[in-house]
């Protein structure tokens, strides 16, 4: 097959989140399995990320790289909004290439990229799918524009695709519930996001460097840091639980301007302001480290369509608390973490529990790598395989049907 993705923003613009890893990883396991792959995105900086090892080549439509079978264009960006880009070549592309693509896979939404691309899917008869990777109901902020998007360019973008695509059960509830009819919906989920296959990093490489003492608990929240993750609730717990003892490690980038000031804030009216360490975004080796020294991790969540670091933190061997607001888990409960309702009381109970109740938190770290083994990306990009399979059959038959009505209403119009 022939797959053309298009994304906002792709590796290596990694401080825009885990779709950039998604995207990667599905990609590249696709082309692994004999497959075109194609990824169409917008240049956030190329001069920028010179140190990632990539070769950018000038292209037609922008900057290209070609990695590990994985063909991306960079389109040129002239200006921006939040993180909504304008790119004007992306027409040009469409016209140009987007009719030797078998499918097209479209992620996330409120941006100008999808609705433009998908518009051409539409006049030469593509098909495509979109993953709206928790995007679909507005939760976070820009409440009008985002339904401004959903009623004008976003409309058809949505109508017409062939599937819709949700990362967990609870994503795909929660589309049924904004009207998306749930015969078009297919769950696949999330993959690791982390790198496991080197070297393991030495245990207290990441506690010597943030001077955290080998026998003192390490709570660990990671994510990009916005309102809705639950960090503030986290502080306030941990100010309880570890008041005199231990280390809250709140890493990832800063998504809102003044919240990282915000929870220092919190830290510091909770009596804590010592014991918090904003670690700021980690990659890589580093971030392997972090998780593999950690006691607990944490992410109290008011809404994740999966909860990608969950599944990293899992992987790494780190039993976890997690909300029941997060689509991870239903993998996760009673296996390799406690699931809660993400609110101050339980998340101080469970906190408290996972921390002094040793044979709980042996067992739940001894169930983290069946969960994990459920998450392969290798397995998750047969997955997807068969979805994009399953829809070109579907199109090629509703094809053959149209064409065999056209021949019979020209047959009578003969006879």
């Amino acid at each position: 097959m022939r797959v053309l993705k298009v994304v906002q923003s792709y590796y290596p613009f990694l401080e825009r989140g885990g779709p950039v890893v998604k995207v990667r990883a599905l990609a590249r396991g696709l082309s692994r399995r004999g497959h075109e792959i194609t990824v169409l995105t917008a240049d956030l900086g190329r001069a920028r990320r010179a140190s990632e090892g990539l070769h950018f080549e000038r292209s037609v439509w922008g900057w290209r790289v070609q990695e590990d079978g994985v063909e991306a264009f960079y389109l040129p960006t002239f200006g921006h909004y939040r993180s909504i880009t304008f790119n004007p070549s992306a027409r040009h592309f469409c016209k140009e290439v987007l009719g030797r693509f078998d499918v097209v896979h479209f992620y996330g939404l409120y941006d100008l990229l999808g609705p433009s691309a998908s518009r051409f899917c539409r006049e030469r008869r593509i098909p495509y799918v979109i993953e709206p990777m928790g995007m679909y109901r507005p939760i976070d902020r820009s409440f009008r524009l985002k339904r401004l998007w959903h009623r004008t360019i976003g409309k058809a973008h949505l109508r017409h695709a062939a599937r819709i695509i949700a990362t967990s059960e609870l994503e795909r509830d929660d589309l049924v519930e904004q009207s998306v009819p749930a015969g078009k919906i297919v769950v696949r989920y999330n993959g690791i996001d982390i790198d496991c296959s080197g070297p393991a990093p030495r245990p207290g490489d990441f506690r010597a460097k943030w001077k955290i003492a080998s026998d003192e608990p390490m709570i660990l929240f990671v994510s990009r840091l916005i309102p809705r993750k639950g960090a503030d609730l986290l502080i306030e717990a941990f100010s309880k639980v570890c008041s005199d003892r231990g280390k809250l490690v709140i890493a990832g980038p800063e998504g809102e301007a003044g919240y990282v000031d915000y929870l220092r804030k919190c830290a510091a009216e909770n009596g804590v302001e010592s014991q918090v360490i904003f670690a700021g975004a980690v990659y890589d080796s580093e971030k392997r480290a972090m998780y593999s020294d950690a006691t607990v991790f944490v992410l109290p969540s008011r809404y994740e369509n999966f909860a990608n670091v969950v599944a990293e933190a899992i992987a790494c061997n780190v039993p976890v608390i997690v909300s029941d607001t997060c689509g991870i888990s239903s993998l996760v409960a009673g296996k390799a973490g406690l699931v809660i309702p993400p609110d101050r009381n339980s998340l101080l109970a469970n906190l408290d529990m996972l921390l002094h109740d040793h044979v709980l938190w042996r067992k739940l770290k001894a169930g983290c790598g069946k969960v994990a083994a459920q998450l392969s990306w290798e397995a998750l990009s047969g997955e997807m395989e068969s979805i994009y399979a399953d829809v070109l059959s579907r199109t090629k038959g509703s094809d053959d049907a149209q064409g065999s009505a056209q021949r019979i209403a020209v047959g009578n119009v003969t006879h």
